[in-house]
Formats: structure tokens, C-alpha cells, sequence
């Protein structure tokens, strides 16, 4: 899409400089040093020292703690003071650096996948069906409502671009990179890609009751999402047919 106005531009670029530092994060484990350092710390349910660390990796001391300071400074290990021989108060030593894990996942993907949003929408549904609803139609239902509040979550003024625009800003942020054609907006990529070879139908519903949420909850009158599916894209397009 030929996007036009700068709110629209900082929405994308937020969502690539967000995508560029997670995968400058990840890259931090190309070195094998690291990777060793950081599986033995990972490991240990109560953090390791940089000694102990080096001792499990088998890497010299003097190099274990600058590799184990890369790791902390990409947030992939926390540090903690702690003082190793269990003791307190006067006498009791000086606490070292204690390395330990993160609990928060880092993932990154190329292309961009998102099974978190589908994954929350197939559990939601899942929950309604077993409360006594029509499986299918809640799965439909749950769909399009995380599109909407996507959309509706999208800060960009009506006024200050035209709907295509904003509808592509927010199926960007999702990793539908769209771009636009004379038959409207088309996505290259299907965010849900590894479910869909497997489901298409199922997935392909999804998706298009998710864009169509997305396009109400910016209050696009004029836009429709179509099921079109083809060869290296999404099945969704987005077309101006109201």
C-alpha cells in the first residue's frame, strides 16, 4: 500500500524496529561461546555465578564473564547480587553476580507468524462450545472480534488517511504484509501460515472474519473482506465494494 500520511508510516516502522531488535536479540546466541554459556545458565533452576557458568560450559573464566554481560545486556539472562556462601551480615563477604534465566520468551520469525492470536480465538471458541454454543459460529464470532479490537485499537484518525491505508497499517502490525493492486489490498503473507497448509478452510475463515472485524473497528463503510485465495499469498483480500 502507498501509505501517505506519517501516522500510518510510524505504525509500520515500529512494528519493523520491534522486529529488527528481536532478531538482533536472537542473534546474540550465533556465537557458540554464548550459546554454551547461556544453555548452562537456562539449566540451573537457581542462576549460576560466572564461575560456575564457565565451569558447566566449559569455558575459561576470564572470557565467561564478558560473554555472560552480552547476554544480560540483549535480555536473554537477568543478574542478581547474591552471596553464594549463604551467609549474612558482618564478615559475611562481598555478593557476586549471579546470572540467571528469563522467563519471558523471545521468537522471532521471518516471515512473521502470529499462533498467539489465532490460538487465543480457536480457545475462546473452543470455551463457548463446550459452554453449549454452535462450535463454528463462535469460532467466527471470536474471530472477528480480535480483528475489531485491533482495529479499534488503531489511533490514526479517519480523516488523515484513506481506509485502505489504515486497514493495511493494522494488518501489517499482524504480519499480513499487504500491498495494494487494482483489485484492492491483497496479503502476501498468512500470519497463521503452518495451520493453514494443514486447515485451510478452517484457517481461511478465520482470517477473513478477523480482517472483516479489523475493517469495521476502524470504521471503514467502504471496504469488504473477501475470501480469494491464490498461489505464495494469504486467501484474504480486501476490496472496496460498499
Amino acid at each position: 500500500v502507498a501509505v501517505r500520511y506519517s501516522e500510518v508510516k510510524e505504525v509500520e516502522m515500529s512494528d519493523r524496529s520491534d522486529r529488527d531488535e528481536r532478531i538482533e536479540t536472537v542473534a546474540v546466541l550465533a556465537d557458540p561461546v554464548r550459546r554454551r554459556l547461556y544453555d548452562a545458565v537456562v539449566g540451573s533452576d537457581a542462576g549460576l555465578s560466572r564461575d560456575q557458568a564457565a565451569a558447566t560450559a566449559s569455558v575459561p573464566a576470564h572470557s565467561a564473564r564478558f560473554h555472560l554481560d552480552k547476554l544480560a545486556d540483549a535480555g536473554l539472562l537477568a543478574v542478581e547480587e547474591r552471596r553464594l556462601n549463604g551467609r549474612t551480615g558482618p564478615g559475611s563477604g562481598r555478593p557476586a553476580k549471579v546470572y540467571v534465566r528469563i522467563r519471558d520468551a523471545v521468537s522471532v520469525s521471518v516471515p512473521a507468524r502470529h499462533y498467539d492470536l489465532v490460538g487465543s480465538v480457536f480457545a475462546s471458541a473452543v470455551e463457548r462450545s463446550l459452554a453449549g454454543e454452535d462450535l463454528a459460529a463462535a469460532l467466527s464470532d471470536e474471530a472477528h472480534m480480535a480483528g475489531h479490537d485491533d482495529g479499534t485499537r488503531f489511533a490514526a484518525p479517519k480523516t488523515h488517511a484513506r481506509e485502505e491505508d489504515r486497514a493495511a497499517a493494522v494488518l501489517s502490525a499482524r504480519g499480513y504484509d499487504p500491498y495494494e493492486t487494482d483489485e484492492g489490498v491483497r496479503l502476501r503473507n498468512c500470519p497463521f501460515d503452518a495451520l493453514a497448509t494443514d486447515h485451510t478452510d478452517l484457517v481461511c475463515g478465520v482470517n477473513r472474519d478477523y480482517v472483516e472485524g479489523v475493517v469495521e473497528g476502524l470504521g471503514c463503510r467502504h471496504l469488504d473482506a473477501v475470501l480469494d485465495p491464490g498461489e505464495d499469498r494469504c486467501c484474504v483480500r480486501i476490496s472496496r465494494g460498499r
